[in-house]
């Protein structure tokens, strides 16, 4: 059973910075990517930033590029969001992703989402 726990999700003013953490544990082969998404109330889920395990790359939403880093620890299987310069609009809950092979199977996992709210 793969698992996915996130931490770091909190209250920040505006202008604050957070860092939120995902850690993926359970039988695993390999990790392809990870990524970070949030939801904020009443809208659709959006892609924030993702990761590729394996050389580094990333990727970010034009709305946080600049002010959000993703970086990852492959010996932990922990993939981090740093956020910087929070503003009102960031709030939401984020939500862990991993694209994960284990054994002869590849699937999606989700965390179960940590709450960030910026307050003005």
């Amino acid at each position: 059973q793969v698992q996915l726990v996130e931490s770091g999700g909190s209250l920040v003013q505006a202008g604050g910075s957070l860092r939120l953490s995902c850690a993926v544990s359970g039988s695993i082969n390999s990790i392809v990517h990870m990524a970070w998404h949030r939801q904020a109330p009443g809208k659709q889920r959006e892609l924030v930033a993702i990761i590729s395990t394996i050389g580094g790359s990333t990727n970010y939403a034009d709305s946080v590029k600049g002010r959000f880093t993703i970086s990852r620890d492959n010996a932990k299987n922990t993939v981090y969001l740093q956020m910087n310069s929070l503003k009102p609009e960031d709030t939401a809950v984020y939500y862990c992703y991993a694209f994960v092979i284990a054994g002869t199977k590849s699937s999606d996992y989700w965390g179960q989402g940590t709450q960030v709210t910026v307050s003005s």
